[in-house]
């Protein structure tokens, strides 16, 4: 009775040392990858081709999310402003809220859903078939060859992959108020011509930047550490997935606070 006491009040306390420890290793990780990046040679083929298929094989997945996306947000914010008068703010506010928090936001778990898991897996394989291994001992730095060209095409494609969420989405909410919504085109483009500022743009994109070296680098590291065999790599590909979300949330909390302090 007692020992089952103990273990359920110890047992939280043990699980998360654990995570403080897994914590402080994947720190120490980022510190010995991060000076890596600017580190010869840069391997220009390797990033340009994983940007390509992280890009390319993303982009189907964000188009539809763009797509509808920008058809919601015109249909309830219609229902909203209707009430109080306030159609001609719509374009504005559709537009602020896509570029500056939905775009980069979906953009981010579009790719961790997609490019991440695949990635990780990947990478996993490598380790358990100890193809890893063998990179090491032909004197080939692994985490040079195999992690810094796929962070820094996560890095450059997830941008990319938000510019073209904002002009898909923003589109398709224009259209939707124009022809369904019986709105004048010419009151909704004004209300974003006139309010627009380059930080409703600019933000989104520097958003887009971080959660792409933040997703790059949680895939790499644990595909890079997966252990157990064919269970083990399905294992790291979940965790991969989910940890990159949940870490996209809380950057995204973060970075809107910086932004909304510095007024951009």
């Amino acid at each position: 009775m007692i020992e089952s006491i103990f273990a359920f009040i110890g047992t939280p306390f043990v699980n998360f040392i654990k995570k403080m420890e897994n914590f402080g290793t994947f720190i120490i990780f980022q510190l010995h990858l991060f000076p890596l990046i600017f580190k010869r040679p840069w391997r220009v083929k390797q990033i340009f081709e994983q940007t390509e298929v992280i890009a390319i094989g993303t982009f189907g997945v964000i188009f539809l999310t763009a797509l509808f996306l920008g058809l919601i947000e015109a249909v309830q914010l219609y229902q909203g402003f209707s009430k109080f008068g306030a159609e001609s703010f719509m374009g504005y506010t559709i537009f602020i809220s896509i570029s500056r928090e939905l775009a980069p936001l979906l953009a981010g778990l579009m790719v961790t859903a997609q490019a991440i898991s695949s990635m990780s897996a990947e990478l996993g394989t490598m380790r358990v078939t100890e193809q890893i291994d063998a990179i090491e001992t032909l004197a080939v730095d692994s985490k040079k060859y195999l992690l810094i060209p796929r962070i820094i095409a996560t890095t450059l494609a997830v941008p990319l992959l938000v510019i073209a969420f904002d002009f898909i989405s923003n589109m398709s909410a224009f259209l939707m108020a124009w022809f369904a919504l019986d709105m004048n085109p010419v009151v909704y483009a004004d209300s974003i011509k006139q309010l627009l500022h380059f930080s409703d743009i600019g933000s989104g994109i520097l958003k887009g930047l971080f959660y792409g070296y933040l997703i790059g680098t949680i895939g790499s590291y644990v595909g890079y550490h997966t252990t157990g065999g064919a269970k083990g790599v399905g294992v790291s590909t979940t965790k991969a997935v989910v940890l990159a979300s949940v870490t996209v949330f809380i950057a995204d909390l973060f970075l809107s606070i910086i932004f909304l302090a510095l007024d951009w």
